[in-house]
């Protein structure tokens, strides 16, 4: 038995439809499905049975569930501008735990989701080895949640006894692609200006208001949804120990972005400036880029990732039909 917790979701119904690919369908699905529509996510996904989170942590406390081969814990809350501290630390750091401990005590892999917020505004550059992570510096709450679990996850591990060695993290970077239209405000901007470029002919950025970067300049490490779940099933099935980035290795900018989006519509860039609130200026990420150092040399994960100009092309195909992937 796979479980996949946060299935429903973006990254975590992405990951399903890898497994089915596959051939896995010996799937029990995990998350909240509450008032949206994530639930379209799921359909035409294979797997054995669905529970509500809760529900599902009762079963795994009262250890009334199989014996799990693998679990991808890729359920959380990935707000940047959520305030509510306690929310973070009972939803991504104490619920995470408890999977975790449920997989070290049956000798089950365990995968989980991470974050490049982990590195805040990047003064302490993006290296993922173990010894760099207890110093990082979050801008916040969720970063800083995942962090906790990092560190946790590393002090839990570090004596490499059998179980740990089956943990892997993955620190995601800006993800974007299909079935991400339920996330709201923490859509990518891909998604969230798509309909204006395609309607109106603009898109909207925001200011810099660092003196270095002009506006749109702003860089970062943008990863397509289809590489991220790709590289996820080649750990599957090539487990190695650790939290690893998963990126592309290469920063690119807004406009870069906004023009790639023009570009997959067949249209001309018009590419306009607002600010930025000023509750986001100071939690703001200028500049993101994952170092694949160990990815490539310890994990030994040689996978090619699409450009940005041709994972857009590819996404742009999902957003004019309103398809799911």
């Amino acid at each position: 038995m796979i479980v996949v917790t946060g299935a429903a979701g973006f990254i975590g119904s992405c990951l399903l439809w890898q497994l089915n690919k596959a051939g896995i369908e010996d799937i029990v699905a995990v998350d909240i499905l509450d008032n949206t529509e994530k639930w379209r996510n799921l359909t035409g996904k294979r797997f054995k049975d669905y529970f509500q989170k809760d529900e599902f942590l009762s079963l795994v406390l009262e250890e009334k569930l199989p014996k799990p081969k693998a679990i991808f814990h890729i359920g959380a809350c990935s707000s940047t501008t959520l305030l509510d501290a306690d929310y973070f630390i009972k939803n991504n750091y104490e619920y995470s735990k408890t999977l975790a401990k449920w997989a070290f005590k049956h000798g089950a892999y365990f995968f989980y989701a991470s974050s490049a917020a982990t590195y805040g505004n990047g003064e302490k550059g993006y290296n993922d080895n173990d010894d760099a992570t207890p110093f990082l510096m979050p801008l916040n709450m969720y970063g800083y949640s995942k962090l906790l679990f990092d560190n946790w996850i590393l002090n839990e591990t570090k004596n490499f006894t059998d179980s740990a060695k089956k943990v892997t993290g993955f620190r995601f970077f800006n993800v974007f692609g299909p079935n991400e239209y339920h996330k709201a405000d923490m859509m990518s901007v891909v998604c969230k200006t798509f309909n204006s470029a395609r309607y109106k002919g603009r898109i909207q950025l925001f200011k810099s208001y660092k003196p270095e970067y002009a506006d749109g300049e702003q860089k970062r490490d943008f990863v397509y949804v289809k590489d991220v779940v790709m590289v996820m099933n080649y750990f599957f099935n090539n487990p190695v120990r650790g939290i690893f980035n998963l990126g592309t290795g290469a920063s690119r900018t807004w406009n870069d972005l906004a023009r790639a989006v023009f570009k997959a519509l067949g249209k001309a860039s018009v590419i306009e400036y607002i600010d930025m609130p000023e509750y986001l200026r100071p939690k703001y990420q200028y500049f993101t880029q994952a170092n694949l150092d160990n990815l490539r040399n310890i994990a030994r994960c040689a996978h090619k990732f699409m450009s940005l100009e041709d994972a857009i092309k590819d996404y742009a195909g999902y957003l004019k039909n309103n398809d799911y992937l």
